[in-house]
C-alpha cells in the first residue's frame, strides 16, 4: 500500500469511525440517562411503597415538622442522601421522611455504567470492523486507478526510449558533420528534458528502499554543474563547495540536483546567474530568475505557475528529501530570483 491508498485508507476510516462513534455514542448518552432516570423513579415507587407498608429494608425511616417549603412526593437529591418526603394520614404536623445514602446510590449507578461501559466496548470494536471493511471497500476504485495510471505511465516511458535514442543518435551525427550549431544545442536541450521528465516519472512510481553510499558532495557537484553548463552556455554557473563527504543514495541525490539546478536555470533571466554554496551542513542554490509567486504550495504535486512542465518536479525532489533525510525550504522574490535551502546534518 502506497502512501496515497494509505492516506485515503487513513481518511475513509476516520470518517466512518468518527461518525459512526458518535452517532453510537449519543444514542448510548441518551438510553443511560433513560436508565438513570428510571432508577430515581424506581427508588422513589420504593420510597413511596415504604410510606404505605413501612417496610423499608434500605431506607432510613424519620418524622419530621411539617414544613410548608418541602415539596411532597418529589425526589431530592444532594452530594449525602437521596430523599422524599410523604403525608401521614391524620396528621397535619409530622411528614414522614425516607433517605437513601448516597453511597449506595453511586453502587447502583456504577454498576449501571460498568454495564454501558462493557456495551460500548463491544460496539466500538463492531464499528473499528465495519470500518476497516468500508474503508477497504472505498479504497479499492482508488487502487484500480492508480494501477491503470501507473501502468499506462509505464508503458509510456518504455515507448519514450525508441524515438530518444533515435534522436541522440541523429543529433550526434549532425554535430559530426555540421560541427557547433545552436539549434543542435536547443534539440540536445529539448531531449535532455525528456530524459529528465522520464527521470522523475519513473521516481514517482518508484517506492523502493534508498541503497546508501558514501561519495564527494564537490565531484557530485561538479560533475553535474559541467554538465548543465553545456546545456545551458547563457547561464553562468559558480560553486563554492568545500570538501565534505555524504552518505546516502547518491543516485537519489544527483537527481534532487539535477531538477534544481536545472529549474534554476530554465526559470532564470537572460544572461542570468547559479550560484551554489555550502556552509554550516547546508546546500544553497541560489538564482537570479524570475521568482516564484507562491513559494508556499511549489512542492505541491502538479503545482505549477509557468505554462511547460507537469508541476511533479519539485513534488518528487520534496518526495527523495524526506526519504534522504534532507530539509528542504526556500525563499523567493518575484523579478529577483530564488534561493533553496538543503540541509545536510542527516547525510
Amino acid at each position: 500500500m502506497n502512501r496515497v491508498e494509505l492516506e485515503s485508507f487513513v481518511k475513509s476510516f476516520l470518517l466512518f469511525f468518527v461518525s459512526i462513534t458518535l452517532l453510537v455514542g449519543a444514542i448510548f448518552f441518551l438510553q443511560y440517562k433513560d436508565n438513570v432516570k428510571s432508577m430515581d423513579d424506581e427508588i422513589f415507587n420504593q420510597m413511596k411503597l415504604c410510606s404505605f407498608n413501612l417496610k423499608c429494608d434500605d431506607l432510613k425511616l424519620e418524622f419530621i415538622p411539617k414544613n410548608e417549603k418541602l415539596q411532597l412526593y418529589t425526589l431530592y437529591k444532594n452530594d449525602e442522601t437521596l430523599s422524599s418526603y410523604f403525608s401521614i394520614t391524620d396528621s397535619d404536623n409530622y411528614l414522614l421522611k425516607f433517605t437513601l445514602e448516597r453511597t449506595h446510590y453511586l453502587q447502583q449507578l456504577e454498576k449501571l455504567r460498568n454495564g454501558f461501559l462493557v456495551k460500548s466496548l463491544l460496539v466500538i470494536l463492531i464499528v473499528v470492523l465495519l470500518s476497516v471493511l468500508f474503508s477497504f471497500y472505498a479504497l479499492h476504485p482508488l487502487r484500480k486507478a492508480l494501477v491503470l495510471t501507473e501502468e499506462f505511465i509505464k508503458d509510456i516511458l518504455h515507448d519514450f526510449n525508441t524515438p530518444l535514442s533515435a534522436l541522440r543518435l541523429n543529433t550526434s551525427m549532425l554535430k559530426k558533420e555540421m560541427q557547433e550549431n545552436s539549434k543542435i544545442v536547443r534539440i540536445e536541450q529539448s531531449v535532455q528534458t525528456i530524459l529528465n521528465l522520464q527521470s522523475n516519472l519513473r521516481a514517482y512510481l518508484t517506492n523502493s528502499t534508498l541503497q546508501k553510499e558514501r561519495f564527494s558532495l564537490k565531484d557530485i557537484i561538479d560533475e553535474r554543474v559541467l554538465y548543465l553548463e553545456r546545456l545551458y552556455p547563457k547561464i553562468s554557473f559558480q560553486a563554492d563547495i568545500a570538501e565534505k563527504e555524504l552518505t546516502c543514495n547518491k543516485d537519489a541525490f544527483v537527481r534532487i540536483l539535477d531538477n534544481l539546478l536545472s529549474n534554476a536555470a530554465k526559470y532564470n533571466k537572460k544572461n542570468g546567474s547559479v550560484l551554489l554554496t555550502c556552509k554550516d551542513d547546508t546546500l544553497q542554490i541560489k538564482d537570479t530568475g524570475i521568482g516564484i509567486k507562491n513559494p508556499d504550495k511549489v512542492f505541491q504535486r502538479f503545482y505549477k505557475e509557468q505554462d511547460r512542465g507537469m508541476g511533479i518536479g519539485l513534488h518528487i525532489v520534496k518526495k527523495l528529501c524526506d526519504e534522504l533525510g534532507i530539509k528542504i525550504t526556500l525563499i523567493s522574490e518575484l523579478s529577483v530570483g530564488t534561493t533553496l535551502f538543503l540541509k545536510l546534518d542527516k547525510c
